[in-house]
């Protein structure tokens, strides 16, 4: 009796563990301890040429050895970070006609939130049978799995009608 009753507890916490609201993407951190994506590092101090000429510190304001992701990763692809410390997100004039040829059939104001919306309402159709796992997966993966493509069957699709296809690297075994 105490068998079947220890049995019949354990079944009963798997299954109820199993519930828990983990969301879509189950990530679980490969150590106890900080996140290493937290930590930013900053520019190395530098000495100015005259301290005479800096300006007067101001609360709240910038310095030179702040992080500016955005004109960072400009630089970093060869871009100018100076435009995009100057606009902000401004488009830059060599990518207007770029916009203008993407933008042509107009482009929602509110593209964003609606997008956002039709997502969480797929995700709570999915989530029905998503939390339904003996063992961690990743449900991200599963959720979306109908809406990706096979690299290789696409490839093939397109090489058996007679267009010249990259090479593509083999299937992983």
């Amino acid at each position: 009796m105490r068998i079947a009753l220890g049995v019949i507890v354990l079944t009963a916490a798997v299954a109820v563990s199993g519930c828990s609201g983990k969301g879509l993407r189950e990530l679980r951190p490969p150590k106890d301890g900080p996140d290493d994506f937290l930590v930013i590092p900053s520019k190395p101090l530098s000495e100015p040429a005259s301290y005479a000429a800096l300006p007067p510190p101001t609360p709240g304001g910038g310095n030179i050895t702040d992080q500016h992701p955005k004109a960072d990763a400009v630089a970093a692809l060869g871009g100018k970070p100076s435009a995009v410390a100057a606009t902000g997100a401004a488009v830059p004039a060599g990518d207007a006609a770029l916009v203008t040829a993407a933008s042509r059939y107009g482009v929602p104001q509110d593209i964003r939130a609606s997008l956002a919306a039709e997502d969480a309402e797929f995700r709570r159709k999915e989530a029905r049978t998503a939390n339904i796992k003996l063992f961690p997966v990743d449900r991200y993966a599963d959720a979306y799995r109908k809406q990706t493509l096979d690299p290789f069957a696409v490839s093939a699709w397109w090489r058996s009608r007679g267009v010249a296809t990259p090479s593509a690297p083999p299937e992983e075994q």
